[in-house]
């Protein structure tokens, strides 16, 4: 296909293709002519990637650069995987675990003891709960990271079915930012409908009573006056 059927194709403009094409972030297609070149579905799957990085989490054309990087060196899946969690969730560097309740979640899911990104920030959470005096329960750490690790399952099981790397890209850039904002928006609906459960449906916002509804009584007419009898001098 040339320019203008990519363009149309994919909804980038023709000066947006461009710029990644020299950028590097676009392969750049195959030369049919001196001022013409062909483009396939790789173009397609590549400019998604690039929609989704930057329209869907945000991310600079620098970061951008970083995550292609990876597939067009043709990274493993797990190398791209790591490397997308780093640029989408800012978690920084991998580290080994160091608090007793992080160590504690590995051990209760089985999960990998190695140091990585996310292991490093769930222990700078944790410890930042303890300086708060917000200790965790063993019991809610249990149910905590077992929901989770369903929830992991199924993103990480969507992404690996992609049948290319950009595919895997785009599915992971979705999952770690819109499938975990619409987690968060059920837990909040879970928690409000175990509130309403527990203590009743509020009488009306913010807890107070309902407003009266104004009703519209048919007013009676006034009584007639009866007229005054003349008064006749003595």
């Amino acid at each position: 296909m040339q320019l203008r059927e990519l363009s149309d194709l994919t909804g980038m403009p023709i000066a947006s293709i461009k710029y990644y094409l020299r950028e590097g972030i676009l392969p750049a297609g195959s030369r049919v002519t001196a001022t013409r070149s062909d483009y396939n579905e790789s173009h397609v799957r590549r400019i998604k990637t690039i929609q989704t990085l930057r329209n869907v989490n945000g991310l600079s054309v620098a970061q951008i650069r970083e995550v292609v990087a990876l597939v067009d060196r043709g990274a493993s899946r797990v190398e791209i995987l790591k490397g997308l969690q780093r640029e989408l969730q800012r978690l920084g560097e991998p580290a080994p675990g160091r608090t007793e309740a992080g160590n504690a979640v590995v051990r209760l899911r089985g999960w990998p003891d190695v140091p990585t990104a996310a292991r490093g920030a769930l222990d700078s959470h944790l410890e930042q709960m303890n300086a708060l005096g917000l200790s965790i329960p063993h019991d809610a750490l249990d149910t905590y990271s077992q929901a989770v690790d369903l929830i992991a399952k199924v993103d990480i099981n969507d992404a690996a079915s992609a049948e290319d790397l950009d595919t895997l890209v785009t599915r992971t850039a979705v999952g770690m930012h819109m499938h975990s904002q619409l987690v968060l928006k059920l837990l909040a609906l879970a928690q409000a409908s175990r509130s309403i459960a527990l203590y009743g449906r509020a009488p009306g916002p913010e807890g107070l009573p309902p407003e009266p509804v104004a009703t519209h009584e048919p007013v009676a007419p006034p009584e007639p006056v009866a007229p005054r009898e003349p008064v006749t001098p003595a």
